[in-house]
């Protein structure tokens, strides 16, 4: 997943030309969803960091600007899935659902100053490496977003509960292919 691309016209990558770069990296089959950075594709590839890094530079050297790659496994995707604590409460709207991956486990302070937050009507979760935020009231106008830029510290990008279930099923299409 890439970070702030394609937001309010900055930071434009054609989805087409993103999947050419992953090809010459040698990433298998890759494919997109919408026009947000998301990438789903196989590797031999064991070490995400440094996979993720060479997305960085291959996108900063083709497109001009810097964008931080986050990545999961679908391992890691299905466990972010069963992991949604707001998964048993009634009238939860999917696209108010946000999840953000972060790029590293948060600091114990960090964990700490976000179990305090109360942004009623918002509700933030965390777990491991993957924050859950849910906007009732949409995410245009929170209060929240940038109180967890203060406290987070940490490189993430966020995606909203459709696209999460979206790139499971494709990443689950692809290790069926194999």
């Amino acid at each position: 997943m890439l970070r702030g691309v394609n937001l309010g016209g900055h930071n434009k990558i054609n989805m087409g030309e993103l999947r050419i770069v992953c090809e010459t990296l040698g990433l298998e089959e890759p494919k997109t969803f919408i026009n947000s950075g998301n990438v789903v594709f196989r590797s031999k590839e064991k070490d995400l960091t440094r996979l993720g890094k060479r997305i960085e530079d291959a996108i900063e050297r083709k497109f001009g600007f810097h964008s931080d790659v986050i990545l999961r496994t679908a391992s890691e995707m299905r466990d972010v899935i069963r992991k949604n604590p707001f998964a048993k409460r009634r009238g939860i709207e999917p696209s108010k659902l946000l999840v953000m991956f972060l790029a590293a486990h948060p600091e114990p302070e960090t964990r700490e100053r976000l179990e305090k937050i109360e942004a009623h009507p918002e509700v933030v979760r965390l777990e491991g490496r993957d924050l859950y935020i849910y906007f009732p009231d949409g995410q245009g106008r929170s209060k929240l977003t940038p109180a967890l830029g203060r406290i987070l510290k940490n490189t993430g990008t966020g995606r909203n509960w459709n696209t999460v279930t979206k790139l499971l099923a494709m990443a689950e299409s692809l290790e069926k292919s194999k």
